[in-house]
Parts: C-alpha cells; structure tokens; sequence
C-alpha cells in the first residue's frame, strides 16, 4: 500500500496528533488547513525534526477544486495516497433560535460536505488497500442543547462511512469512523469555563477529558495492518464518555 496520508484539518489538536502519529508509523503526511498557514508549517517542521516527512497544503475541504488540488499535490510530493483521515470540522454552539443560516452553511460544509468531497476524491484515487477514517463526535448519549447541526453533521458522516465502506470494499480499501469525547483542543476549550470542563471531564468513565494523543493512537491503529478485518466500524475514542 502506499505511504502517502492525508490528514484534513492537520494545523492544530487532534488533527496535529494524528499527523505526528502517522509520520512515526513511517507515512509521508500531507498536513493539510485551511487558514492557518503558520501553525501547520509549525506541525511539519516537528515531525521533520523527528525524523519523519511532512509538507503542509492549504485548501478548503468543502470546495471541490481545492479538494482535487490536494490530491493532486499529495501525489506530486510523494505519491499515490494511501490514507485518509477525515479530521476537519468547525463547531457553532447556539440555540436553534440563535442559529443563522450563515452558523449553519459554516458548520455543514466543513463537517459534511468536505467528507463527502474527500471520499468522492478518495474513491476515484486512493491506492487498492487504502484506508480511510472519517472523525465524529461522542452525540450517541443525551443531547446537548446548541450542539444541533454540529451534532447531526458529525452523526451524519457515521452514515457516509458505512456506505463507503461497502463501495470500496471490494478494491480492498478499509473505511472506519472514531468518535472522540471531549478532548483538550483549542476547539473544545474555546469560551468553556474551568468549571464547565471539569464537568465533562465527571462525565468520562476514566474520569478525564481526551488528549488529541488518544484519539490519534485509534487512527493509527485503524491504519494500521493489525486492523486488515477491520471496516465500516465507528470506534469510540472517548474515555467512556455518554
């Protein structure tokens, strides 16, 4: 299979994890933002000073065009893409009466939409026993008021990975989802009070929230050959968290 992985949403947090951890596995990373030029050339110097290889490509997961540049890109740096990992998202948290169609649009073209695009792209170009891991969310449990469309979205990539899983079964390729809790992310912290994080943490059988190192250590095993019997499965990576 080949060595080249892209990782949407790679500037920052989980997506940053799942680079670094990808890179020690020995893949070449196409770090991957959308506006966060510095913080993604930051990513790849560290995994350059470790040892690994890594180039950071802009583009707009929810545009097409910049979907295919980055295929294209990946390839011309190190080859046919033999990895996938759909990590880009965008989170609003309003009532739906605060909600404007603009929140809306944000929050579904970057979940959704930029999924979809990715794996239309994947499943015209990824290598025969490619892999693919799309990340969600932990909305399984009690719903969260103001979390709506970022919910629906999140659950609703469940639904596009278990389709493409049976699509591209038969090429070999291998299509799973992980749904991380609450983790310690600039996305997640963002306008959240010590307190409101010490109550998600209670929230958590093990008593903690999630470090963007245990969601990518479930990637990397998804990748992995030790996950060959392994397809159209959402893994929970969340500490036990309902």
């Amino acid at each position: 299979m080949s060595s080249t992985a892209i990782v949407t949403g790679a500037s920052r947090g989980i997506g940053a994890a799942i680079a670094a951890s990808l890179a020690t596995d020995g893949y070449a990373v196409i770090v991957n933002y959308a506006g966060s030029a510095d913080a993604a050339a930051a990513v790849v110097a560290d995994i350059e000073a470790a040892g690994g290889r890594a180039a950071a490509v802009q583009g707009d997961v929810a545009r097409s065009a910049d979907v295919t540049r980055l295929f294209d890109e990946a390839e011309q740096r190190f080859g046919p893409v033999g990895v996938l990992v759909n990590n880009a998202g965008r989170a609003v948290r309003k009532t739906f009466a605060e909600f404007s169609d603009e929140d809306y649009a944000a929050v579904m073209d970057t979940n959704l939409k930029g999924v979809f695009l990715t794996l239309r792209e994947a499943a015209k170009r990824l290598a025969d026993g490619g892999r693919v891991v799309n990340v969600t969310a932990s909305f399984q449990g009690a719903p969260i008021p103001g979390y709506g469309p970022y919910a629906a979205s999140k659950m609703a990539i469940e639904k596009l990975t278990e389709v493409a899983a049976k699509e591209l079964g038969p090429s070999g390729i291998r299509v799973n989802a992980v749904r991380p809790g609450p983790t310690n992310t600039d996305l997640f912290n963002t306008g959240k009070s010590k307190e409101v994080v010490e109550m998600f943490a209670g929230q958590h059988i093990l008593g903690r929230i999630g470090e963007p190192e245990d969601v990518a250590r479930v990637v990397s095993f998804l990748v992995s050959a030790k996950a060959d019997w392994v397809t159209g499965q959402v893994v929970g990576a969340n500490g036990g968290y309902w």
